[in-house]
């Protein structure tokens, strides 16, 4: 596989770093002349094939077939048995191991950032009166939104299966779930999930699908926010419901990002399915306050299922609290996040 420049994998971290505002600048920071996105001829999208579209484990092992790379990964990684939520929480690290910029699981070398997962989990054992166990996550973006329309003009750009399988493999040698997440840019979000499909159809992979770069009206990624409505959302369910079904899976997760309303629309109308569990994340930086804020705006009072908080260790310190006591910038601790209603159960680092 062509080993890819980071400037073409950095969109994500453009909207990362500027865009995945909090509540009081969601409408005018998306046009913010900070928020510089690569438009390099090189951002080229990755179209190396999955190695294998089947999960078959025990009928290739009794045929005495030799296992793909992907049927290998069925046999590693957590025993997942049943619905992970509500008895567990989920810690994700999120990022892309191609950029150091568009989060923390790419931002460290891999024994580095796992050994940063561990110690990040211990304070939110300690500082919850119901000692919800962690469920330790890896959330990669898998389809990154791209600045150049690229080949397929669509914006965006596939990871290889090679990338993919990595990080897969990060989590499963770690006892963790991994979330693989798209953003589609102008695509059709439908072919993007079918691509993901043969690692979905694994046991401890999740979805995660990003609305802010969802972008219907066909505005290039990052000029503005983008959205998507419930029937997408919907879509999504049903495509993991199919694989649940057919696989005989536990539920799976699907987190959907949110930090403004337009980014989600007629939420009213998402159906939920005993097989799917879906998480609308609270994506959004700022100081805490504000943050608390625009999770009661767009995540409390719109309830779906359950709840996700996103905690930036770097653009969440850009600003003092001047709603609060703290003379510096702060990082919010587990406890405060603990403190909201409902009690998120989906807690993302960037």
């Amino acid at each position: 596989m062509m080993k890819l420049p980071l400037s073409i994998l950095l969109l994500s971290a453009l909207w990362a770093g500027q865009g995945c505002q909090s509540k009081a600048a969601k409408e005018t920071t998306a046009n913010d002349s900070t928020a510089t996105i690569t438009t390099s001829a090189s951002a080229t999208p990755e179209t190396d094939a999955p190695a294998s579209t089947s999960t078959a484990l025990p009928d290739s092992i009794a045929a005495g077939k030799a296992l793909s790379p992907i049927d290998s990964l069925g046999l590693i990684g957590p025993k997942i048995t049943g619905a992970i939520l509500p008895g567990k929480r989920i810690l994700a690290f999120y990022g892309n191991p191609h950029s150091k910029k568009m989060g923390v699981l790419g931002e460290y070398p891999k024994d580095d950032m796992l050994r940063k997962l561990d110690q990040q989990a211990i304070p939110w054992i300690e500082q919850d009166s119901a000692k919800t166990p962690i469920q330790k996550a890896l959330h990669l973006v898998a389809i990154s939104a791209q600045g150049a329309p690229g080949k397929n003009g669509h914006y965006s750009m596939r990871m290889s299966d090679k990338t993919i399988r990595k990080v897969i493999r990060w989590a499963a040698e770690h006892n963790a779930i991994c979330f693989l997440d798209i953003q589609v840019g102008l695509a059709p979000l439908g072919p993007e999930m079918e691509f993901l499909k043969p690692y979905i159809e694994l046991p401890y992979v999740h979805l995660g699908i990003d609305p802010e770069f969802s972008m219907k009206t066909g505005a290039r990624p990052g000029s503005k926010i983008g959205t998507y409505d419930a029937a997408d959302v919907n879509s999504a369910v049903q495509f993991l419901s199919r694989i649940v079904k057919d696989k005989k899976l536990p539920p799976k997760i699907l987190v959907v990002h949110r930090f403004t309303r337009r980014m989600v629309t007629n939420y009213k109308n998402i159906k939920l399915d005993p097989n799917v569990q879906i998480v609308m994340h609270m994506d959004g930086w700022g100081p805490p306050s504000l943050k608390r804020d625009t999770y009661h705006d767009y995540i409390q009072t719109e309830p779906v299922q359950y709840t996700g908080f996103k905690l930036f260790y770097k653009n969440d310190l850009k600003k003092v609290d001047k709603n609060s006591s703290w003379k510096v910038p702060h990082l919010m601790e587990p406890k405060e996040v603990l403190s909201l209603t409902p009690k998120p159960l989906y807690i993302q680092y960037q």
